[in-house]
């Protein structure tokens, strides 16, 4: 699941902010949305030894961006509705490997996914400008009985430590559930720590595998052919991964993101994925499917980015992904009008 073919991309990899955008744009009045990707590791491959405070200093940077919207590589609770009905065309397998469980929101709070969502957009146009503790928790709860787990995070951190506990929908459970997602992945120990500390009410998950939801009848076969194409190219980022992990290893976070994030060491990353897969001659193609599948999902998570902020042009945005992601929302979101590309290496420095 990643990218076009190496020759294609060294046309959209050209500098730091790797996007030109359209060759003919619409005259606006509204300053540019500026945009920065933030390629990221994830942290379920940590090593055991890893401290989240590690993050601090990255968390620190990009607060100083001072991001208006945030976007997180998580699926909405729209989406998972979609695909869950659809089980003739989604696997209920990756329903639940990618969609939030929201079985405790639902008994603490009575609400479906659908209804949930519905209760989150109309208490957000209501939402005062100094919201109290109980309606954060209310809000909370609301959040994780959307699927949206991650915003509900963003209300939490902002409760006083003495309000972080059950009432206006949150139960016991639920709080566990909160308490919990201390230790959890990207989206909550960056993404939600930088929207909390910048004030916002929410994050935007953008994620969507609709696009890569490959009708594969011979699984064992696409599965050895796409292993096959990225062990021929291993050595082309060994190296990369060496210093990576050596950085991870000493808790240099900041030495972390600010590596994985240079051009050339996605460009490495790249041609040892995609660049790969585009070599296979397996009959049925495969390595050619898979790059497809790669493509169309970054198309359709580029666009939920858009919708994130189409309503506040001008704004900041902030959009925290997987790194081999990056090349590709740099690029796309280079085309859209009135888009202005962030260096990150300038934020990270």
């Amino acid at each position: 699941m990643r990218h076009v073919a190496w020759g294609t991309l060294a046309l959209l990899c050209v500098a730091s902010a790797w996007a030109k955008g359209p060759v003919t744009a619409v005259p606006h009045v509204v300053p540019n949305t500026k945009v920065l990707v933030l390629g990221t590791v994830h942290l379920v491959e940590a090593p055991k030894h890893f401290q989240a405070s590690s993050l601090d200093p990255v968390v620190d940077k990009l607060v100083a961006y001072k991001p208006q919207v945030v976007t997180v590589e998580q699926i909405s609770g729209e989406t998972c509705v979609h695909m869950a009905q659809l089980t003739t065309v989604y696997d209920p397998e990756d329903v639940r490997r990618f969609c939030a469980d929201t079985s405790k929101a639902k008994a603490a709070t009575g609400l479906e996914i659908i209804d949930a969502l519905a209760q989150v957009q109309s208490t957000l146009k209501a939402w005062p400008i100094s919201p109290t503790p109980a309606q954060r928790r209310h809000l909370a709860a609301l959040f994780l009985a959307s699927g949206d787990g991650t915003s509900a995070a963003v209300q939490w951190l902002q409760l006083p430590e003495a309000e972080r506990h059950a009432g206006d929908g949150l139960d016991a459970a639920l709080v566990d559930q909160l308490h919990g997602m201390a230790t959890g992945n990207e989206s909550y120990q960056i993404a939600a720590r930088v929207a909390a500390r910048s004030g916002l009410q929410r994050v935007y998950p953008v994620d969507d595998h609709t696009g890569d939801n490959l009708d594969i009848t011979d699984a064992r076969g696409y599965g050895k052919a796409i292993q096959a194409a990225w062990d021929s190219h291993a050595a082309t980022v060994a190296a990369d991964r060496k210093t990576k992990r050596a950085l991870w290893d000493k808790g240099d976070m900041l030495g972390v993101y600010r590596f994985i994030n240079r051009p050339e060491v996605l460009q490495r990353e790249v041609d040892a994925d995609i660049g790969a897969a585009l070599g296979d001659t397996s009959p049925e193609h495969f390595g050619q499917m898979y790059v497809a599948g790669w493509e169309s999902r970054n198309l359709r998570m580029v666009a939920n980015v858009h919708v994130a902020f189409r309503e506040t042009p001008g704004v900041r945005v902030l959009s925290v992904v997987g790194s081999q992601h990056k090349p590709w929302f740099d690029s796309l979101l280079g085309q859209m009008q009135g888009v202005e590309i962030v260096d990150v290496e300038k934020v990270l420095q």
